[in-house]
């Protein structure tokens, strides 16, 4: 199915006919009964009920019974701790702490109709309409089961269509706001101009500020249209460190004129295009603000540029309290005080948020916090609820959400961005695509970084089927730096008996792993079969999935592309373009230390 922007799904006229998507765009202004909503409710609301506003819980959305002390939790939280928001996170499974066999995921995905059941319950018990949000980077099936999983923002800046990347965000909240989900902490507007970046990496749509900015000015239209918030992270860029915030506090020495020609402009495009958020990243910027710590807590950065220099007027959401770089820093309580009072209108995700009500409670009868602050950060956190509707409406229909979530439609514009982002960086001796009768012999090498941590997407699950399709005698190996050296020498000796040999090569630069690399026996096991298939003219192809910068190490591999990305439709779109059913035209938006330019790209 080829994606075609004039075409709207069926099921999504009759749902817009039956009112069930009668969703206002979050780029509208308030009218008349919208303002009053929000004066009289800013009116009533008790200073406890104030504090409470700047809390934002989180909880998973996997099933959730009602009678459950996990719900009991977050029931607590809205009536006691007066939480104005909520953050949505996926799920996690328990997995033993063994050695030996570290291959245990815990991470999994939720539900879209748990995760719309528990939002209309605890729209319910919230005596104001909860702020709803998720981190949906790339579509909701980032953090949902059976939702669109669109490709990574690099992926987008590959494909180069600013289009295709407003129908990603248009899409996206189309079907966040269907399960009940309010903003998104989308797009990630970082410039990704450090290649051994461990936390931003293919998140970021490239290193061109520019191209960066139109993408970003693009993905914030089309998610404001489709009815979420849009929000500007990480500011002021996260994009040149090489530490991981989720395991330590970066420090980026940058002064300030590096900053407004690089990271800056495009944080200043999606504040153009409407932008409603901002998330402050946990990163240390010492010539911003001479003080120790991360800008989570700094005036200077919060305060004075985002809020009066760039004039910004929407909501400042900090990053996740629960990483490594606040939470091994203080307690709870004690980092919602210092957000808060550097400028922070929203405290997500913290660990404690009974703890964090209290501190903040008393910072403001202390006079640590300034009162009039607090009432402008509720003003904003009331319009932006107003804005999205809640005043009206704050539940969903069920019925909406497996008719809309994860439709063909949606598939199809995310199937036709991964094809669209494939990059051919190398090809020495023009074997892409490969020329191979069906009933030739492949050997396709499963290259892993290292093999736990894939409960959700498993590698080459999709590719191995894919190539069988085409050529019935493939083989499949898997190798990753577990591999013991027999192994990888066997790998060796049977690669000269195959037609070709292709790599799949699956590196992360995963949120808290604190790695990024190929095992040092795989890299030398690719440069040898690079060196032997020359020798022999046997056709060989590596394929990137995920962690780009890593095809810099494996330079003598003939033929390279790239995909940007983990995913089904990244595998498929690579067999695609294999087997030379479809064109490839991506060009790469960053550039590959030693290797090859930003804009390089061979065409097919």
């Amino acid at each position: 199915m080829r994606y075609d922007s004039a075409v709207r799904a069926p099921w999504t006229i009759a749902l817009l006919a039956a009112g069930l998507l009668a969703i206002p765009s979050a780029q509208a202004t308030l009218d008349r009964e919208a303002q009053r909503w929000v004066a009289q409710t800013l009116a009533k609301l008790t200073w406890d009920q104030k504090i409470g506003q700047l809390i934002a819980p989180a909880f998973n959305s996997t099933y959730l019974p009602t009678d459950s002390d996990a719900f009991d939790t977050l029931v607590r939280a809205m009536q006691e701790s007066h939480a104005g928001a909520v953050i949505a996170f996926g799920g996690v499974e328990p997995a033993p702490r063994v050695l030996l066999n570290p291959s245990y995921g815990t991470v999994i995905l939720g539900q879209p109709l748990a995760l719309a059941a528990t939002l209309n319950r605890l729209q319910a018990v919230a005596p104001v309409p909860l702020l709803a949000s998720a981190d949906f980077e790339f579509g909701a099936g980032m953090r949902i089961g059976g939702a669109t999983r669109f490709p990574r923002a690099m992926a987008m800046g590959a494909a180069g269509d600013e289009q295709l990347a407003f129908e990603a965000g248009r899409l996206t909240a189309i079907e966040g706001r269907a399960m009940g989900v309010h903003v998104n902490f989308a797009p990630v507007v970082d410039v990704n101009n450090n290649a051994r970046n461990p936390v931003i990496n293919t998140r970021s749509f490239g290193e061109d500020p520019a191209k960066v900015g139109a993408l970003v000015a693009a993905y914030v239209r089309g998610l404001q249209q489709g009815g979420m918030l849009a929000t500007l992270k990480h500011f002021p860029g996260h994009g040149d460190t090489e530490v991981d915030s989720h395991l330590g506090l970066p420090i980026i020495t940058h002064p300030r004129e590096r900053l407004n020609t690089t990271e800056l402009p495009p944080f200043r495009a999606g504040m153009a295009a409407g932008a409603a958020a901002a998330m402050v990243a946990h990163i240390e910027l010492p010539e911003l603000d001479p003080e120790r710590g991360p800008a989570t807590f700094s005036r200077p950065v919060i305060t004075n540029l985002l809020r009066r220099e760039l004039a910004f007027p929407g909501l400042i959401v900090t990053d996740s309290m629960k990483m490594d770089a606040i939470a091994r820093m203080m307690a709870p309580g004690e980092a919602a005080v210092k957000a808060v009072a550097a400028g922070a209108d929203l405290v997500l995700d913290t660990p404690d948020p009974a703890a964090a009500f209290r501190a903040l409670k008393a910072a403001v009868e202390g006079g640590q916090i300034d009162r009039a602050q607090v009432e402008a950060s509720v003003k904003r956190i009331l319009e932006s609820k107003a804005r999205l509707g809640l005043h009206r409406t704050r539940t969903v229909s069920m019925e909406s959400v497996t008719t809309i979530v994860g439709s063909r439609q949606h598939q199809a514009v995310a199937r036709t961005i991964a094809e669209k982002a494939v990059t051919l960086i190398k090809d020495d001796a023009n074997r892409v695509p490969l020329r191979l009768p069906p009933d030739a012999s492949v050997l396709y090498l499963s290259v892993l970084d290292y093999p736990s941590g894939w409960r959700i997407a498993a590698p080459s699950r999709t590719i191995i089927p894919e190539l069988k399709e085409r050529w019935a005698a493939t083989e499949a190996v898997e190798v990753s730096d577990r591999s013991t050296q027999n192994e990888l020498d066997l790998v060796r000796a049977m690669a000269g008996r195959f037609d070709a040999v292709v790599a799949g090569v699956f590196v992360r630069a995963a949120s808290g792993s604190g790695r990024q690399d190929l095992g040092p026996g795989v890299v030398r096991l690719l440069q040898d079969l690079a060196r032997a298939t020359k020798q022999r003219s046997q056709p060989m192809a590596a394929v990137f999935f995920g962690n780009p910068y890593v095809a810099a190490t494996v330079a003598d591999v003939p033929a390279m592309l790239l995909t940007y990305d983990f995913s089904d439709l990244a595998e498929e779109s690579a067999a695609r373009a294999l087997a030379g059913e479809a064109p490839i035209a991506g060009k790469l938006p960053i550039s590959l230390p030693g290797l090859f330019p930003a804009g390089h790209g061979l065409t097919r």
